[in-house]
């Protein structure tokens, strides 16, 4: 079948993206140089741009060596205390769900899936709720480790149901699983928290979904995680190449399918899991930077892949610098600002004619 799928191919003159190729052709390379510049950018405005009172001159200074902008407390205080470590946290989440919402689109070959189908985000919820309701936690990093525990632990479960049965790694019983997990997880996550308003009150500022008040020693433990899945999810390119010709075709190239999309689903759950650990279950982000890369790169999944990262990263940082300006000296929660952009977005995707194109070639 594959090929007669190469022999159609040549006759009509026209030649495929080589499944798992590493080279970038050249939109994708201008794209990603581009990016790349557009961040470094994001990230001076973000070191520059706070709540508060600060002037932005003096940050300024701070950043070029003015001899008295480096002798101000407070403006030391702003930017390596407060811009740098969320500057830092945005980047990781913003990369992390990028990514993940790639792997997870093209794994299940559906342009609308979306990070929370792991069961990921209602996971981590559960364990925040459980550590603070039964193990008493005070701290940001227990809570952080809570809900990285919970998360995990919600997506192995799933991993573990999708793998069993005589469609074991099948996308459809992928989503089923996470899905059906995931209700489940919030219906008890609800459960808890009817009787306990302390922990609820500390639940519902973590749930909120906001990079406020997030500090460098939350972020460096996550980083190996999110090492570990980017490796991992790079590794993929070439098996989801051949994934995207069909599971036949997959397999006549030397693939398992069912261990392909355990192995993405591993990855999506190392990058979710962190991001959710740090940030808050942020919603739409997964879904808009993998629809965004594919815009550019049509079905190279390398190109797709590396991407989805980059605009992830600067959407999520864009959403915090508005989060910190929109209602100053207050903070809008980046969730909502993603949400007001991503919702319409959703529907305009979902009424795209390209809606199945797209899901296609993912």
């Amino acid at each position: 079948m594959l090929v007669a799928q190469e022999g159609r191919v040549r006759e009509s003159g026209t030649e495929p993206p080589t499944p798992g190729s590493a080279r970038l052709h050249r939109p994708t390379l201008l794209a990603a140089v581009a990016l790349l510049l557009l961040l470094a950018g994001l990230c001076v405005l973000s070191l520059l741009i706070g709540s508060g009172s600060n002037p932005v001159a003096k940050a300024w200074g701070f950043l070029t060596g003015d001899p008295a902008a480096r002798a101000d407390a407070q403006i030391r205080l702003a930017v390596m205390d407060v811009r740098l470590p969320r500057t830092l946290a945005g980047l990781l989440v913003g990369v992390s769900l990028g990514a993940a919402g790639c792997l997870l689109q093209s794994v299940t070959r559906n342009p609308l899936a979306e990070t929370g189908l792991l069961g990921v985000n209602s996971g981590a919820a559960l364990g925040v709720v459980i550590g603070l309701t039964y193990f008493h936690i005070t701290s940001a990093y227990a809570v952080l480790l809570w809900a990285l525990v919970g998360g995990m632990a919600a997506s192995a479960v799933v991993l573990l149901l999708a793998a069993s049965g005589r469609a074991a790694g099948s996308p459809l019983r992928l989503v089923l699983a996470g899905s059906a997990l995931g209700a489940t997880f919030h219906g008890a996550t609800s459960y808890v928290l009817l009787g306990t308003q302390s922990t609820f009150d500390t639940y519902r500022y973590w749930t909120i979904g906001s990079l406020a008040g997030i500090e460098t020693k939350d972020t460096v433990p996550l980083l190996p995680l999110v090492a570990v899945g980017l490796a991992v999810a790079f590794l993929c390119v070439r098996p989801l190449s051949a994934l995207a010709l069909g599971d036949d075709s997959a397999r006549s190239l030397g693939h398992h399918p069912g261990r392909i999309r355990l192995t993405v689903a591993v990855a999506v759950t190392l990058l979710a899991g962190s991001a959710v650990a740090l940030a808050g279950p942020i919603a739409f982000l997964g879904l808009l930077a993998p629809y965004a890369a594919r815009l550019v790169t049509g079905p190279r999944m390398g190109g797709q892949l590396l991407l989805s990262g980059l605009v992830g990263a600067c959407v999520m940082i864009v959403a915090d610098l508005l989060a910190r300006v929109v209602i100053r000296p207050w903070e809008t929660p980046v969730s909502v600002l993603l949400a007001f952009i991503g919702g319409p977005l959703l529907i305009w995707i979902a009424r795209s004619r390209h809606m199945s194109t797209a899901g296609a070639s993912a």
